[in-house]
């Protein structure tokens, strides 16, 4: 088949985000190169990817590791665009913070160096999370792309998660910086948290931590009453949006709307009623409220969001009872 789009590589190929970026991109006529972990600890099965529309003819899956970012090189290699995707996750502080946010810093240095020695590599997208933005100890009622996490606030908190919102926060500002000084074509999404089906084989830890915040349940966030969300589908969308559109530089937020635990709640109650999620019992709890955070930057650029908090709740509830996880 004809490379009529090109070759783009995806770190992190077999999670949440990664696997279904493959799906739209080989949907979208790419060819796709993709990076699993190859270490017995972490060992990632790829082998659902092969059963998606095209992946016969223009995927190929490499082993690779953070731990060793040279082992990107021949992913990398060939392709005129890279997602980065793969991040370490680890809400159970099984890891010294240090340690994690070192790792995640030098392999994504490491990949940016490998797509500068690539010499075809047009242009990189890093995948951030809100918790670079949100976290900064102020109450503000909507945060943009000059917003910054406070990694002192952070480590202050005591958050389970904060290992995770300060790795995030300090490579993204890594890999933006690299890109400034060396020339290279660097922006980065900013999804919130991200909802719907997936393909992966295992529960993504963001469809599970939403569905506690839908049903009134601790996520490593804390009890949760109010948080930005977007559907799974729309931040691929995103994604392959700002490969195409090389005048965009920067950050860019990628949420589709503030949710209310009343309001998922609600939505739950109503078609699956057999889950019954508490309502008026939390409103006297201490919970977080995650601050909404404005898209403004990406829709101004010309992106539309296809999908609603009914379609990312019903998506994602329905691929849970099929895959056995309800």
């Amino acid at each position: 088949m004809e490379e009529c789009k090109g070759r783009v590589c995806v770190t992190g190929g077999a999670g949440f985000i990664g696997s279904w970026l493959i799906m739209k991109l080989l949907h979208n006529g790419y060819f796709v190169h993709t990076t699993v972990r190859p270490d017995p600890e972490h060992k990632e099965d790829p082998s659902f990817l092969y059963d998606l529309p095209g992946a016969s003819q223009r995927l190929q899956v490499f082993n690779a590791d953070l731990k060793n970012p040279q082992s990107f090189s021949s992913a990398i290699e060939g392709c005129i665009g890279v997602f980065h995707v793969a991040t370490p996750v680890d809400f159970e502080l099984s890891e010294h913070e240090e340690v994690v946010t070192k790792r995640t810093i030098d392999g994504a240095l490491g990949i940016l160096k490998a797509c500068l020695s690539s010499k075809t590599v047009k242009r990189v997208i890093y995948t951030s999370s809100a918790s670079a933005v949100s976290f900064n100890g102020k109450e503000e009622q909507l945060m943009d792309e000059s917003s910054w996490s406070d990694v002192n606030y952070l480590r202050a908190s005591k958050l389970s998660a904060c290992s995770y919102a300060i790795s995030k926060t300090l490579t993204e500002k890594a890999v933006l910086e690299f890109g400034e000084e060396n020339g290279l074509d660097v922006v980065t999404l900013v999804p919130t948290f991200v909802f719907g089906p997936f393909i992966c084989p295992k529960l993504p830890s963001s469809v599970s931590d939403t569905l506690d915040f839908a049903f009134g349940n601790k996520s490593p966030f804390g009890l949760v009453l109010e948080t930005p969300m977007v559907h799974v589908d729309d931040v691929a969308r995103a994604h392959i949006f700002l490969l195409e559109h090389s005048n965009l530089k920067g950050r860019y937020i990628c949420s589709q709307c503030l949710v209310t635990f009343e309001r998922i709640s609600e939505l739950v109650s109503a078609k699956y009623p057999k889950f019954h999620p508490p309502t008026d019992s939390l409103k006297q709890i201490k919970a977080v409220k995650i601050p909404d955070l404005s898209s403004k930057k990406l829709t101004d650029a010309g992106f539309v969001f296809k999908y609603g908090l009914e379609k990312m709740v019903d998506d994602a509830i329905q691929c849970c009872i099929e895959k056995g996880y309800l």
